[in-house]
């Protein structure tokens, strides 16, 4: 069975992903996820942080270059998967 994950939304609701992939880009490392209730929507791909306690903190990516890259990157992972 798949590797999943709880988070909380916008609204403090819990919802379940499913981890697709991690991955490194240089010293980054990111995260590849799908919501479990709703297999059609859009995949969510978050960077990995630690914060000072080394706990881990999923941040969203802003920056439009590094997003590109994270996307390449996954896709990527995605086609090799299928071959």
């Amino acid at each position: 069975m798949a590797e999943t994950i709880t988070l909380l939304d916008e609204m403090g609701n819990k919802v379940e992903f499913q981890v697709l992939a991690t991955f490194g880009i240089d010293d980054a490392e990111y995260l590849a996820l799908l919501p479990v209730d709703d297999m059609k929507s859009l995949t969510y791909l978050l960077r990995i942080d630690y914060d000072e306690d080394g706990g881990v903190v999923l941040v969203g990516i802003d920056n439009d270059d590094e997003f590109k890259d994270v996307i390449e990157v996954y896709e990527k992972i995605q086609k090799e998967k299928l071959q």
